[in-house]
Parts: structure tokens; sequence; C-alpha cells
């Protein structure tokens, strides 16, 4: 009785995430807080929705059917995946934006700016150096 009350708890709080991912999705201003929202939020529900699947299954289990541990180990590897590509993803997204020129709205400060400018200005030095002869 107490695990179907602890699953659907588990349940209704990653619903609660996956819900609050959308609404971020809709309501942020830029490419980089709607991804802070649509990846937070989605992996933090998802880690609530398949604990409760993998709970299932181990009690599944216990209760004598052995396709509850396979429900829990696919569950669990589906897991892994998820928080393996979802911030890799999101990162890669978020690094294309800003190599394409999409800027944050309302920033203050782009620290990654001036890192990029720097990397430029070395490269153009290197270049120089080599077409002059290596002064």
């Amino acid at each position: 009785m107490w695990f179907n009350f602890f699953i659907y708890i588990l349940l209704m709080i990653g619903v609660f995430f996956n819900i609050l991912g959308g609404f971020g999705l809709l309501r942020f201003p830029d490419v980089y807080t709607r991804l802070h929202a649509g990846t937070k939020c989605t992996t933090f529900g998802s880690i609530f929705i398949t604990g409760s699947v993998i709970i299932l299954g181990l009690k599944m289990w216990y209760l004598g059917n052995i396709d509850g541990s396979i429900l829990a180990i696919h569950t669990a590897g589906a897991l892994v995946a998820i928080l393996l590509t979802n911030p890799t993803g999101a990162h890669a997204i978020a690094r294309a934006a800003h190599k394409s020129g999409v800027k944050p709205v309302d920033a203050v400060l782009d620290s990654l700016q001036n890192k990029s400018l720097k990397h430029n200005v070395n490269k153009k030095k290197i270049k120089t150096e080599k077409m002059e002869g290596g002064k």
C-alpha cells in the first residue's frame, strides 16, 4: 500500500517539474534561459518519473513477477541515457547559439566574448609571424 503512495508522489513531483519546464519554454525571453528551463526541469522531472517506474518494477519483482526486474533495469538504463545526453545536448545548442551571435537578453557581461576575441587575436598573431618568416 505505501509503495503505491510513494510511487504516486514521485510521479506527481516528476510531472510538476516537467510542466514547469514547459512553462519556462513559453515564458523565458531568449534561447539560453529557455534551454535552462527545458533541460534542468525536464531532467529533474525525468529522475522522479523513472524513479517511480524503477520502484514499481522492484515491487513487481518482489511479488514474484520476473518482468519487474527487466522493467527496473531498462528504466535505469534510460535514466542514465537521459542524464548524459540532456545536459550535453543543451551545452552544444547554447555553444552554437553563442558562436552564431545570439546575445542573451539584458546581459550585463559576456565573459565568453572577450575570451573568444583573445583567442582570435592570438591566431592572427601566429599567422602573421609565420608569414613574416618567424620573427
